[in-house]
């Protein structure tokens, strides 16, 4: 039997001791995201793939022919953390890589027709844990969640 999401081990909201007035807002985003990307997660272990390789596919279906350096870029991380999970979804075929015409030492990445349905499924279960929660909340809370995160997002 498969537990409910909300009672999975580790996953529930602790009632741990605050250190300051926006603790609980720091607690909801932690515990926010790991309940969004809770069914995608599984759904991407199944594949013997994680939570950074749903990042990459997910940018690169949002960008054909990304050039590596651009990805790391947007994803924010150095060349050494992107390495394997590129490595592994290229090997896979769920990535394609060729030479960039214009710059020759420039690799340019593309989603292949599987690489597609994984992001597309993982991305979906992600979208339905938003729509869930944005139905429940009604426009007005769907709105300041969208302000909110807006503001966080823009510190980068």
């Amino acid at each position: 039997m498969q537990k409910n999401a909300s009672h999975a081990a580790g996953l529930h909201r602790a009632s741990l001791r605050k250190l300051h007035d926006l603790d609980a807002a720091l607690e909801l985003m932690y515990y926010g995201w790991r309940g969004m990307t809770l069914s995608a997660d599984q759904y991407l272990a199944t594949l013997g793939l994680s939570r950074p390789h749903h990042r990459i596919l997910y940018v690169v279906a949002r960008q054909p022919d990304i050039s590596i350096g651009a990805l790391i870029e947007i994803l924010g991380l150095s060349k050494q953390a992107v390495n394997r999970p590129l490595n592994l979804l290229l090997q896979r075929k769920l990535l394609t890589s060729k030479r960039s015409p214009e710059q020759h030492r420039s690799k340019l990445l593309r989603l292949t027709e599987a690489g597609k349905r994984i992001e597309q499924r993982a991305s979906d279960y992600e979208r339905k844990a938003l729509r869930e929660a944005f139905d429940r909340v009604g426009p007005p809370g769907a709105a300041a969640w969208m302000a909110v995160m807006g503001v966080i997002a823009d510190n980068n």
